[in-house]
């Protein structure tokens, strides 16, 4: 018996509705496809970032570090070995010759920094064999007297790594892991903003059916969660250039002073050669040089125990303190 014309009219709208269904499941899945693979894009374009990020900020931390090491090793120990073998030295007799005087040496200044000399020959000495580890970040990061302070010269090394090892920051940086004792990427991040994991956001493949829109549903969700990420990711990334920033601009300043220092020690051992290191035959210019010379030394101190980062991670603003002052008294 054929069937009436209303029920093959319903058989058709079913059919109709079928489709109708199929074309929208279609419709969901190629939405959420694409809408996942923009979510993957975000999250592989903040990865990016942040990577070169923290290894520009690494390496001028490390950079830092070395000049540090360097300074100390070179022109702080051929100042202290030159400035000892002065006898009769009155250095009242030239306050106010030089405009760095602000940062002239006390006897126990003078002694840290002679004891820091040592310790930077003791480490370079040892960065042959590659024991420095993360500790060049450390040293950039922090002030001499800061980290030598409980160390003998056989641990100055130790001293550094450990350092790096057990911050936060730097584990974030590459100074430190898990497995050396610090806290990791994982303290790193929450240190440089209380950051996620990187979400996975992978699609494994086309779903239709009753399923598409769900997760159509889910890639957007993904897709928000990739936006939040970016944000925390650039979060983490400006904290990166500002640390960059400010290792440089100690960096720079180290370079300066050297340049001023460097002629200053060549006048004094001149000078001692003159008159056999008796300070009271020097004239005005040799006295100068010494004087000069031993601000310098306070100056360079000052660099070398001013930390450029918190225990938190974060900038100190002693150090921006510093430094803009030392620019502005060279550059008068």
């Amino acid at each position: 018996m054929p069937l009436p014309f209303l029920a093959w009219g319903a058989i058709a709208a079913m059919g109709a509705l079928g489709v109708g269904k199929t074309v929208k499941a279609g419709i969901d899945a190629k939405d959420a496809k694409d809408t996942n693979a923009a979510a993957n894009y975000i999250v592989d374009r903040a990865k990016r970032k942040i990577e070169d990020a923290k290894l520009k900020s690494k390496t001028s931390l490390d950079n830092l570090g070395k000049r540090k090491l360097d300074i100390l090793d070179t022109s702080i120990n051929n100042f202290i070995t030159t400035y000892e073998k002065i006898k009769n030295i009155k250095l009242s007799d030239s306050e106010g010759l030089y405009e760095l005087n602000k940062f002239k040496l006390d006897k126990q200044q003078f002694a840290e920094l002679k004891e820091s000399g040592e310790y930077a020959s003791s480490v370079l000495a040892g960065a042959a064999s590659g024991a420095l580890f993360g500790g060049l970040a450390a040293f950039g990061a922090y002030g001499a007297v800061g980290l030598f302070a409980s160390a003998s010269t056989g641990t100055a090394i130790a001293a550094l790594s450990g350092a790096a090892a057990t911050n936060a920051t730097l584990a974030f940086l590459g100074g430190g892991s898990l497995a050396a004792g610090g806290l990791g990427i994982a303290g790193g991040t929450a240190v440089l903003g209380g950051l996620v994991a990187a979400p996975a956001l992978a699609v494994m493949g086309l779903i239709v059916g009753a399923k598409a829109s769900a997760e159509k549903d889910k890639a957007y969700a993904n897709y928000a969660t990739a936006q939040k990420f970016e944000e925390e990711m650039k979060v983490a990334s400006d904290a990166c250039y500002a640390i960059e920033k400010r290792s440089n601009m100690f960096h720079e300043l180290l370079d300066d002073l050297d340049e001023l220092f460097v002629p200053l020690i060549g006048a004094m051992k001149r000078a001692i050669l003159l008159h056999n290191g008796d300070y009271s035959y020097f004239d005005e210019d040799q006295k100068h040089a010494v004087a000069a010379a031993r601000s310098i030394a306070g100056a360079v101190k000052a660099i070398l125990d001013t930390p450029i980062l918190n225990k938190d991670g974060s900038l100190t603003s002693e150090s921006e303190e510093v430094a803009t002052e030392i620019r502005e008294m060279i550059s008068a």
